[in-house]
């Protein structure tokens, strides 16, 4: 179209149409859910993975001489392998059996947390599948661990032998136990800095500035019910409404507008609009702007200064001359360089003349503060504010500011309501605190449950560090023996071990990030609004991470400082 019509769509223009399926629309926010709860408990799959690989390492040293008898009596490498592979499956298939058996409270829970966000999570259930994945992640992992460790021969050449070689597995062993640890540290360290940046965005948002008087102001859905009405008569149903609710003890002001602010959809993305005197650039769009239709007293029942100007009266009526208020962002827009009262607006977009929008110059009458209605995140608002005496109403959202209790006038102004209309609908009364709460519960739940994970892994690789040094300490007992023997002091071997944990937490950390950035690049391409953590979340996830690390060295640090000279000596 745009290329078949040059004439009508500028270059610059950022005309598009989108196309989705409706199952996608359905479950698009909690497709973005379940895909990072995916994504978590596949790290946790890996960490869990590598700690037990590292202790079926620790196992294997253990058993070297076992294993070098039954190589040297000729059992193969294909026949350890295959002894190795069934005490995998024997384990891997008890912790899935323990999986399945979990899987149905599990499940209760996270459609629970889902349906928040689509109503057809709830339809999850504990099928067939499961019981597939259960069995392929078992096998799958059986299958990697089976392989981990590195097997003797009967060819001392090819692997060690009885009396000799052990030196070598275990400092092979030690190299692989670091990989593994180093794993534990980098997928912890996603994990972490995952959460620490769900976490600091859900901070944000609870101390953002909203610009509303948020805890005195409640907020109830009263649909326009058109039905066999006029426009003046529901404009009058709606008058008298307020009139009787201001009357109640308790009540400062009434008033009635479009949306409720942040938990009702909007129209997209505005409307184009231009003002008088403003000129646009070559191939340049008019702004867009959104519309709004609310009562005189708005401003005031929510808390909202209007910085110039008036507010709506209710001389502002049908056959009046037509009038508009304008947020501050519109008139530092569309008038940069004096005052925007008494200038004119119109509106420009060509769907007007679909929604019976009459695009006649409009006087400017006042300037209200920006206040961000749609998003949590506060910003400029191009708004644009109309009498609901002039325009249609659409919403009918009532907003009511209370000196006391707010939830205390929900049984007085319903029966108000019903008592003028007794069809009327009636519902969803909160105050704009708690709307703004409800709104934030996806964010709350995400951080806590993202946390809970990186939790888990902080807790396995904890473990899985403090495991690495205590195998390191004791396939060193020797050595750390000769050292003192020779003068050395027990503090260097504490701070040696701790500097190995160090150093560990520092590759994974470096490994972590390096991944983490490259999973993000690859997830942006998928998911639009994916964004890389912050430099607070990523360092105080690293800092988490490496005095974690620490703590779990001190233990095999200490034990590698109470060496008995003697006794290790005399040790092989």
């Amino acid at each position: 179209m745009t290329k078949d019509h040059p004439e009508a769509y500028s270059a610059k223009a950022d005309g598009r149409i989108e196309a989705v399926r409706l199952r996608d629309q359905i479950t698009s926010r909690a497709r973005t859910v379940l895909l990072v709860l995916l994504l978590a408990s596949v790290l946790v799959f890996v960490i869990a993975c590598s700690n037990v690989a590292n202790l079926i390492l620790a196992r294997t040293v253990r058993r070297e001489n076992e294993l070098a008898i039954r190589a040297a009596l000729g059992a193969t490498t294909a026949a350890l392998r295959r002894t190795l592979l069934a005490e995998s499956l024997l384990l891997c298939g008890a912790g899935a059996a323990l999986g399945v058996l979990s899987a149905r409270p599990m499940l209760s829970i996270l459609a629970r947390y889902a349906g928040r966000f689509s109503v057809r999570a709830l339809d999850l259930t504990v099928d067939s599948s499961m019981l597939w994945v259960a069995a392929l992640l078992a096998v799958v992992a059986a299958v990697l661990l089976a392989f981990v460790p590195r097997l003797p021969s009967s060819d001392s050449s090819h692997g060690f032998g009885l009396a000799s070689g052990s030196l070598r597995i275990t400092r092979n062993t030690a190299r692989r136990q670091r990989v593994f640890a180093v794993t534990q540290i980098a997928a912890s360290f996603v994990l972490l800095a995952g959460a620490s940046m769900l976490l600091k965005t859900l901070l944000a948002l609870q101390a953002a500035q909203t610009g509303f008087d948020i805890r005195q102001v409640l907020a109830v859905n009263v649909p326009v019910m058109s039905y066999g009405k006029t426009p003046d008569q529901i404009v009058g149903f709606y008058r008298e409404t307020i009139r009787r609710i201001g009357e109640l003890p308790g009540v400062d002001s009434v008033a009635v507008g479009t949306l409720v602010p942040w938990r009702d959809e909007s129209f997209g993305p505005g409307f184009e609009f231009s003002a008088d005197g403003h000129v646009k650039g070559p191939g340049e769009e008019d702004p867009r702007g959104r519309f709004r239709t609310i009562s005189p007293g708005f401003f005031a029942s929510l808390g909202v200064p209007i910085v110039a100007g008036r507010d709506f009266n209710d001389a502002d009526r049908r056959g009046a001359e037509p009038v508009v208020i304008v947020s501050q962002s519109v008139a530092q827009r569309m008038f940069p360089s004096g005052d925007a009262v008494n200038h004119h607006m119109r509106w420009t977009d060509p769907i007007m003349k679909f929604i019976d929008v009459n695009t006649a110059p409009r006087r400017i009458v006042g300037v209200a503060a920006d206040v961000e209605d749609e998003r949590l995140v506060p910003g400029p608002a191009m708004t644009v504010y109309h009498p609901f005496g002039q325009e249609q109403l659409w919403g009918g959202r009532l907003f009511v500011h209370a000196r006391g209790n707010p939830y205390a006038l929900v049984i007085p102004l319903t029966r108000i309501i019903r008592d003028l209309s007794v069809d009327q609908v009636v519902e969803r009364a909160a105050t704009l605190e708690d709307v703004r709460a409800e709104v934030l519960t996806p964010d709350r739940l995400n951080a806590l449950v993202f946390g809970g994970f990186a939790a888990v892994a902080l807790l396995i690789a904890v473990v899985g560090v403090a495991g690495v040094l205590a195998f390191s300490v004791s396939g060193r007992t020797r050595e750390f023996g000769i050292r003192l023997a020779i003068g050395s002091q027990p503090r260097h071997l504490l701070t040696g071990v701790i500097t190995e944990g160090f150093v560990i937490a520092v590759v994974g950390i470096a490994a972590g990030g390096a991944c983490g950035y490259a999973l993000a690049h690859l997830a942006g391409s998928y998911f639009p609004d994916m964004r890389l953590p912050g430099a607070v979340p990523i360092a105080g996830s690293a800092i988490v991470l490496l005095t974690a690390a620490v703590v779990a060295s001190v233990l095999p640090a200490a034990r590698a400082a109470r060496v008995d000279v003697m006794q290790a000596l005399r040790s092989d």
